[in-house]
């Protein structure tokens, strides 16, 4: 096989099949290696801004067919159940990844990518071009590997990233309920210890999803004893939590959540999503961002096979384009995150926003971005 145009993508979520979408769509070969069946809940906030609308479109993809809320209000409140409601700047939608995968992976078939079902074991680059082996023992050759295997993974191991010495002290914890709330709203509210998104998704599903310190979980019996002791007295989620009927059998969970940075490019490979930084839920914005960095990706690489630039620039590209998007936004939830965790502080700048409502959209503004337009 002609390894000259040839893509292998590691890890089909959200990035990973955005980029498989993209790229395939100008014609290079592309197979995307994902241990998981389709359809799949993964632990997500499935709040998307509309600034991915227009790449989406151009993708051929529009979610609102497919049952999506529109979304056009924010909430948030601090852990001693202060209030302020905002209009979100650009508005968004809200669906769960169950389906926003299916239909994305259905679509990458469709245009010809191949979905290999397993798990990479290890990847090396040497003599200008990538091996990727499988658990199956299957060996992949290809020009260019992505990355977009999601937060943390055994890869990372093999490829000695620095992040993956730092402590992961975070749990995830999300869940689907059936109850009251508004169709057009996303609230964050914040408990001792962490914070809670609320919105809706397709089939009227409401969508809990929270991230806590691991540390501060061990202390309860179980995930119910945490929620009534913790997240309870946030009178917003107790209210949530006590007038709704789980979907779900049982809550997903995932630990070793690390906020820690990481590099974009790593061993030559080039990173999408959670592989390439953890969004801070503070940031509200982490899918638009997986979608955002793979259009970047797909866009650097069709100039790759084109000859329009060498590998060491395409990287270098990728790198500077992935920071000037994403990392203030990073820092902005970094440090929105920090203020919410000083109590007393959190509930003076509530009073500060209450006073200065114009204030919390441009707050908004800082981390989402502007509409993607394709050229």
């Amino acid at each position: 096989m002609d390894h000259k145009k040839e893509v292998i993508i590691v890890g089909g979520g959200l990035a990973g099949l955005v980029s498989a979408i993209h790229l395939s769509k100008l014609g290079i070969h592309v197979t995307v290696i994902e241990k998981n069946e389709y359809p799949k809940h993964k632990v997500c906030g499935e709040y998307i801004s509309n600034e991915v609308l227009p790449y989406l479109s151009f993708l051929g993809i529009d979610p609102l067919n497919f049952g999506a809320k529109k979304i056009t209000k924010f909430a948030i409140s601090t852990v001693d159940s202060k209030l302020i409601k905002t209009t979100l700047p650009l508005g968004g939608f809200g669906i769960s990844r169950y389906t926003l995968d299916h239909l994305l992976a259905e679509k990458a078939i469709k245009n010809g990518v191949k979905i290999s079902k397993d798990a990479v074991v290890d990847i090396s680059f040497q003599n200008d071009e990538f091996s990727v082996f499988t658990k199956t023992q299957k060996k992949y050759i290809s020009k260019v590997v992505i990355g977009a295997y999601g937060k943390r993974s055994a890869i990372d191991v093999q490829l000695k990233r620095a992040f993956i010495k730092n402590d992961s002290p975070y749990l995830a914890v999300k869940t689907h309920v059936k109850g009251d709330f508004p169709d057009d709203l996303v609230a964050l509210h914040n408990f001792k210890g962490g914070y809670c998104g609320v919105s809706k998704v397709e089939n009227n599903h409401i969508n809990l999803c929270y991230i806590t310190n691991y540390k501060a979980f061990k202390k309860y019996k179980n995930i119910d004893d945490f929620q009534q002791k913790v997240l309870y007295n946030n009178t917003h989620l107790k209210e949530i939590f006590e007038n709704s009927i789980s979907v779900f059998e049982k809550p997903l969970t995932i630990s070793q959540v690390s906020f820690s940075s990481k590099n974009p490019v790593d061993n030559h490979i080039i990173m999408c999503g959670d592989t390439a930084g953890m969004i801070h839920p503070l940031c509200g914005n982490g899918m638009s961002m997986a979608i955002h960095g793979a259009k970047i990706a797909s866009e650097l690489i069709i100039d790759f096979f084109d000859n329009k630039m060498s590998r060491q620039v395409l990287e270098k590209n990728y790198e500077k384009k992935w920071n000037e998007e994403f990392k203030s936004r990073l820092k902005t939830g970094h440090f929105i995150a920090k203020l919410f965790r000083m109590q007393a502080f959190s509930e003076l700048m509530l009073y500060g926003l209450q006073s200065f409502p114009s204030l919390l959209p441009k707050i908004i503004k800082q981390t989402h971005g502007k509409p993607l337009n394709v050229e």
